[in-house]
């Protein structure tokens, strides 16, 4: 792992326990997970924001005006808004996405659930997720939120992540497989 990677997993992860804590002590969980899933979308969408978060060039000030306008204009709780301003302040809105994705864990530990990350080949029905959880949970033994994405290059099938084990049903792998096994016989 380089350096910078775990600079950003530290930084995040301080605030991102910071932020849970404070949310739990004020029982704002509920708020805090809503903001967290609109600031993902927003970052998703705007590579403006992205790279607000990311780009050195801006001053603290300019951060923290911008991010002060933005949580505004999103309606974000009083949490968030403040540890966004915060790490403005502190220069460190480059550890946003992670800080984002470590909330969401935390939250999920709190109920018990865990989280699976799920990359299939085309969308998922209602009923594929939810058949999808109901195995995972029984395997896992706890609740299982999914985080699914979608990624065509796949061909078919789905690859699932929970915590260390990774299932890769993909067809794109069954094919890399195959080619290997082909050259080890030629």
């Amino acid at each position: 792992m380089s350096s910078s990677a775990s600079l950003t997993s530290g930084v995040a992860g301080r605030y991102a326990t910071a932020l849970f804590e404070i949310a739990k002590h004020d029982k704002a969980l509920g708020q805090v997970e809503t903001d967290i899933a609109a600031l993902e979308a927003a970052l998703a969408e705007s590579a403006d924001l992205r790279e607000l978060l990311a780009s050195p060039i801006h001053t603290r000030d300019e951060q923290g005006r911008a991010i002060a306008a933005i949580a505004a204009k999103m309606g974000l709780g009083k949490t968030v808004t403040n540890t966004l301003g915060l790490m403005a302040q502190n220069r460190r809105l480059f550890v946003v996405p992670a800080l984002l994705s470590q909330v969401k864990a935390l939250i999920a530990a709190d109920r018990g659930e865990v989280t699976a990350e799920v990359i299939s080949a085309k969308p998922l029905t209602k009923a594929q997720t939810d058949s999808l959880a109901g195995t995972l949970k029984e395997s896992v033994g706890k609740d299982v939120a999914l985080d699914v994405t979608v990624d065509e290059d796949l061909i078919g099938g789905l690859v699932v992540k929970v915590g260390s084990r990774m299932i890769d049903t993909s067809i794109r792998s069954k094919l890399a497989k195959l080619q290997n096994a082909m050259k080890e016989v030629g």
